[in-house]
């Protein structure tokens, strides 16, 4: 049997260090942090192989934050791995810290790619396995996309590319949490039926509850099993997920909380961690 109970806890002690870093630095974007918070834990804590003390391991699976507006998560992730001092939360979007809006790889150990301007994050991860095609290694690529983020037009062109060259090394996750900064994704830009979408672009399509681990982690292991076409795992998530009054609001995309709103989201957490 898996250890969920662990992820579980683990996943609520980032979503703590979320709303706590953003209302510190009273800037950032909590609700899509909090959504894809049960997968980066499932990919940092269970699924790839990576090693703190060695950030630049030859053969370490690679993880591409393409929504990188969403660094506090992992952020988080990253120190509760040991790839920096827990402290440095505390600096999020300071002046002269490393931990800024978005995520920089010249700065951060573990950041492998600096992200933020949507859309370029799968291109990256292609680029990532064909290297590892040509140099003959065998680690995976992960990348994490915003549904919302998918209505730019650079993804499908990189979703072209990995079924062309058959790069079954790299799962892309997208973070279906249905909203964005102007609202609901279908009435922005309609991206549905993303099954549907996918399917035609050649890739092995998984649609899932985003936040159960049990389901998370099952797509990940057919996606490893999978050969010959690369994988996105469709993560139906809530944006703002773990802290009530944040859930399925579009204004905390990009709006901190208050101090009195993250003691009320910290108490919620804790009651989560002690399950």
């Amino acid at each position: 049997m898996r250890d969920t109970k662990f992820l579980v806890e683990q996943a609520a002690k980032i979503r703590k260090d979320i709303v706590q870093m953003i209302c510190k630095a009273k800037s950032g974007h909590p609700g899509g942090s909090l959504s894809a918070a049960d997968i980066v834990t499932a990919l940092y804590f269970s699924e790839m192989n990576i090693d703190p003390k060695n950030p630049k391991m030859e053969g370490r699976d690679r993880f591409v934050l393409s929504k990188g507006h969403a660094a506090p998560v992992l952020y988080s992730a990253l120190a509760e791995k040991g790839y920096f001092n827990r402290e440095l939360l505390d600096t999020l979007r300071a002046y002269g810290s490393p931990l800024q809006g978005h995520p920089d790889m010249k700065k951060v150990p573990g950041i492998e790619i600096s992200t933020g301007s949507l859309g370029q994050g799968l291109s990256v991860a292609n680029g990532m396995a064909l290297s590892a095609r040509i140099s003959g290694e065998n680690y995976r690529t992960y990348v994490l996309m915003g549904d919302g983020e998918l209505q730019e037009g650079q993804v499908w062109e990189a979703a072209m590319t990995a079924a062309h060259y058959k790069l079954d090394s790299v799962c892309a996750f997208v973070d279906s949490n249905n909203l964005q900064i102007d609202g609901n994704v279908d009435k922005i830009m309609g991206i549905n039926p993303l099954d549907k979408k996918w399917e035609a672009f050649g890739w092995n399509v998984i649609q899932i509850d985003g936040h159960n681990f049990e389901e998370i982690l099952d797509a990940l292991d057919k996606a490893r099993e999978t050969k010959g076409q690369p994988t996105v795992i469709i993560a139906n998530t809530t944006k703002g997920k773990g802290v009530s009054f944040m859930e399925n609001v579009c204004g905390f995309h990009g709006v901190a909380p208050t101090v009195e709103e993250t003691e009320k989201a910290v108490k919620e957490l804790e009651k989560v961690s002690e399950i």
